[in-house]
This record gives structure tokens, sequence and C-alpha cells, in this order.
């Protein structure tokens, strides 16, 4: 069973970060120019909500709103689904289908120490997989 302080060791524990107060614009090229698809939302510490493409997607670009005239803090979720280092890769996934999200921030001791999508969850599952492949190959090989 892998757990999500597994996956941040294997991917990093880098965090995008935005304040609630920028515009939807800069956090869109932020994305963009980290090549990531969500945001977590921080009034200094403290964890306010989370902006993703789909925020613009929906409630923007559907919407007839603009970019460059909207604040993050318009647009994000404040109602954050959040893991622990400790959660396994399996019920990080339970946590996004249920919750209908695909990026969860990592919460230690209060504090946000990472962030997981579900592109992770996915990578983590093959990566298990191939292990157990690897290995049931070798046994039916004799150890050869």
């Amino acid at each position: 069973m892998t757990l999500v302080k597994h996956v941040l060791n294997t991917k990093g524990r880098k965090i995008h970060v935005i304040s609630p107060n920028a515009l939807v614009f800069d956090a869109l090229r932020m994305m963009a120019d980290n090549n990531v698809g969500s945001l977590v939302v921080m009034e200094g510490e403290k964890l306010v909500g989370i902006i993703t493409e789909r925020h613009y997607a929906r409630q923007i670009a559907l919407m007839g709103r603009t970019s460059s005239e909207t604040s993050v803090a318009d647009i994000m979720s404040t109602h954050v689904a959040c893991v622990r280092p400790d959660h396994s890769v399996e019920e990080c996934m339970a946590i996004m289908t249920k919750r209908g999200v695909r990026h969860l921030p990592v919460l230690e001791g209060g504090h946000v120490v990472g962030i997981v999508s579900i592109g992770d969850m996915v990578n983590s599952v093959i990566s298990d997989q191939q292990f157990v492949i690897e290995q049931l190959e070798h046994f039916i090989h004799g150890g050869r």
C-alpha cells in the first residue's frame, strides 16, 4: 500500500500558491508557467481555498466573465478536501471520486506540505502494478 508521503517523495513537494486577492488571469498564468492544473490559495500560512482550471472553465469562460477583472476569491473552492501524508493512494482516490475533485492538498501539523493530483494517484497505481507483475514473472520463471 503506497502512502501519500511516498508519492510526494517521488514527485516532489513543490506547492504553487496564490493569494485570494490575485486576479484569475494571474492564477492562469501561474498554472500555465508551472504546468499544473491547480493552485493552493493561502492567506499567510493559512489554507483558504483551491483554484483549478475547472474553476476557470465553469465560472469565467462559460459565464462570460473576464479573468483580468475577477479575483481568485470570487471563484475558488473554500471547502477543500485535504489528506495527510499517512493516507493511502486508495484513500485519496476514494476522496477524489466522492468529492469530484482532482487535486488534494496534503496537510501535516496544520501546514500544507504538498499537493497530489489524480494523475499522481494513477502513476502510483501503475508503478505498484508493474512491480507486482515483475515479481510474478520472476517467480514464474524460477528466479532466472
